[in-house]
């Protein structure tokens, strides 16, 4: 039996879903009821609230690059574009900038990335060896060709923060948010059926997948598709050092590892090898790579971090794309009114602002209008026509 209708459902309410849900109640071209069903209302252990909560445009894909020089607008907007009854959000935005490093043998890739953040219209500036010991003289750069930094448009924020001012403006414009679990199947005649964990069945046209890496693609699952996005565990650990060090950034080794400040100290983390990077669903600290990898590789790119204080740590999850690190966004061709926000292997707090509004678009007026996404869409999967992002931190 049928509890209740909507005209969209939407499963997962973090960042994405929540962004989802707020551009749709904002939408002149939409006039019809939002639900969100959220499995985790405390939101305790989301990917949007244990994340490093960065921006930048410094990608090797294009239509990555669109959606973060959209975001870092939006999120310097954010307190006139989610302001309810006077109230604005504020998530402390600091365009401290990225700054990555290259080694000879990776200049080459460095150079091609710049070459077309630039042609965007990213901010981003090239520095030779030279230029960088010039400008960040705690910086070890004896092995160093090159690095590229953000002046403006790149930095940090308050990812939970962001969540929130998406939920509070979504619920001041009437979406309902139900906290509940949540499996979809087909109604028998072209349209769907949300089964939520408290027993009730909402019937709508439309249902738009944000659930992550395991609700997502079990949720997939049931409505006849598979995608190769699993769990994967990152982990973030703090430190305070006492030596100043001035205009630090968010800094990327070649490695992978980085490091940004936060508040009087720095965070830091990196992805394990390969060989040691199972799919994960719990949120156990690895202690060990910051004492064997990452604390290393840091006080040998700043000499200044070999002697810290580690402070606290904690794990999240990124929903990772095995195909080609890279979201599915859109409509589903095959399964009518079925949309996807899925694995944006760790990006999706600073994509949330365009895919939000672009899913929004599509499904009020069957194109999008703002930011063309279409590079996302699922058929690359079909195709075997990857957009591989190089950039992932």
């Amino acid at each position: 039996m049928t509890d209740q209708t909507a005209d969209v459902v939407i499963v997962g309410g973090a960042v994405m879903g929540s962004s989802v849900a707020c551009h749709l109640a904002m939408s002149p071209d939409f006039n019809g009821r939002v639900v969100v069903a959220e499995a985790d209302p405390s939101y305790g252990v989301c990917a949007s609230a244990r994340s490093a909560a960065s921006i930048r445009q410094q990608f090797s894909c294009a239509v990555n690059i669109d959606i973060s020089l959209y975001g870092i607008r939006f999120l310097r907007e954010i307190g006139v574009r989610l302001a309810v009854n006077g109230d604005r959000p504020e998530i402390d935005l600091h365009e401290g900038g990225y700054l990555f490093l290259a080694t000879p043998d990776k200049l080459d890739i460095l150079t091609a990335n710049h070459r077309l953040q630039q042609e965007l219209g990213a901010d981003i500036r090239f520095l030779d060896a030279t230029c960088l010991k010039t400008r960040f003289p705690w910086l070890e750069t004896s092995d160093l060709a090159a690095g590229c930094h953000g002046l403006s448009g790149e930095g940090w924020f308050d990812g939970y923060g962001l969540m929130q001012a998406f939920r509070k403006k979504a619920r001041s414009l009437d979406v309902d948010y139900v906290s509940a679990g949540a499996t979809v199947s087909g109604d028998g005649s072209g349209g769907w059926l949300v089964h939520l964990s408290t027993g009730e069945t909402v019937s709508t046209p439309v249902v738009v997948n944000c659930a992550g890496a395991s609700g997502g693609t079990r949720l997939c699952r049931q409505a006849g598709l598979d995608v190769p996005i699993v769990s994967k565990k990152r982990c973030v650990f703090t430190f305070d050092c006492k030596a100043p060090l001035e205009r630090f950034p968010l800094l990327v080794d070649p490695s992978g590892t980085y490091v940004r400040p936060e508040g009087s100290g720095y965070i830091c983390g990196s992805a394990p090898a390969a060989d040691a990077d199972p799919e994960c669903t719990d949120f156990d600290v690895d202690h060990g790579l910051f004492e064997e990898h990452i604390w290393p590789t840091l006080a040998a790119r700043v000499p200044a971090f070999e002697t810290i204080r580690p402070g606290a740590a904690w794990a999240g999850s990124y929903d990772m794309n095995l195909f080609d690190h890279n979201a599915f966004v859109g409509a589903v061709p095959g399964l009518d009114g079925f949309f996807l926000a899925l694995g944006f292997s760790g990006h999706a707090l600073q994509q949330a602002p365009a895919v939000g509004r672009g899913l929004a678009e599509l499904i009020t007026t069957g194109s999008y209008r703002t930011l063309d996404l279409s590079p996302l869409a699922i058929d690359r999967l079909k195709d075997n026509r990857p957009i591989v992002e190089i950039n992932v931190v």
